[in-house]
């Protein structure tokens, strides 16, 4: 799986996925999904049904920091 790049960030919707999530932090796909139904995910997680959302503003803070 490819990071995404600055540029990308700025692109983003409100809300990405998972897998878009870990992109961005360098994680891979099994391991973020791991962390999200452990409650580990490094910023919030918003679970809806079988699916796992973050919210874009969360991933940009945690990745200010």
């Amino acid at each position: 799986m490819e990071p995404l790049r600055y540029s990308d960030l700025a692109e983003l919707p409100a809300v990405v996925d998972i897998v878009t999530a870990a992109r961005a932090l360098g994680l891979s796909r099994t391991y973020a999904y791991q962390l999200a139904k452990n409650n580990q995910f490094p910023c919030k997680v918003i679970r809806i049904g079988n699916c796992y959302r973050v919210p874009t503003a969360a991933l940009l803070d945690l990745l200010e920091r």
